[in-house]
């Protein structure tokens, strides 16, 4: 992996998204050439955004103001859905409760996870065994972020497939039963009015 890239790069993936499921995608010049930017992209910088992803621009501000509206709620109505051990480490974290290089975090958050049925991966998955924890208000919260969870996670797949191809394997070498079986994590955060943008670095899908 390169270390002096310049910038993380932006790639339109549309054609990816319309096309890799499609059996006739490998002779597409345009699906190619997503290809050949991804496997750019992850050997020189290691990291990509993308665009012409396909999940709707209305879609991702409404969950961005149902968000809003939950972390504006009193503290003790949050307190409802708080993370604990029981609920594998799902629900919500008050400001300052999350930890990253032993300094606090200046902001609160909902951590939500692929969810886990007891004993499916043995003892090694069993802290994170539990369903995910949805607020009752705002109440159309639950449907709009399991909605949007199942796209970024198809989403995650196309992808998947196209950096398949640019490792030179098959498009499914990702999908199946030896590595079929992703774990997706989903952070929503939510900073106090009065934390400077500068602080606000914290990362999360």
């Amino acid at each position: 992996m390169g270390s002096d890239f310049k910038a993380i790069p932006l790639i339109d993936i549309s054609p990816l998204v319309e096309k890799i499921d499609d059996p006739s995608m490998a002779s597409d010049k345009d699906l190619l050439e997503v290809v050949r930017l991804l496997d750019d992209a992850c050997k020189e910088a290691g990291f990509f955004y993308v665009k012409g992803h396909g999940i709707a621009e209305l879609l991702m501000k409404e969950v961005r103001d149902v968000t809003r509206k939950f972390f504006q709620l009193p503290y003790e109505e949050k307190l409802k859905i708080k993370m604990t051990p029981q609920s594998g480490y799902r629900g919500y974290q008050r400001v300052g409760e999350n930890v990253t290089k032993g300094k606090p975090d200046m902001h609160e958050a909902i951590d939500c996870y692929t969810p886990i049925k007891p004993g499916k991966y043995g003892d090694l998955a069993k802290p994170m065994e539990g369903s995910n924890l949805w607020p009752e208000y705002p109440s159309n919260f639950e449907v709009l972020l399991e909605n949007y969870i199942d796209l970024c996670r198809d989403l995650s797949r196309k992808i998947m497939r196209g950096i398949a191809l640019a490792l030179g394997g098959t498009i499914d070498a990702f999908e199946g039963e030896t590595v079929g079986d992703p774990f997706w994590v989903l952070r929503l955060i939510g900073y106090p009015v009065d934390i400077p943008e500068e602080q606000r670095t914290d990362t999360g899908w």
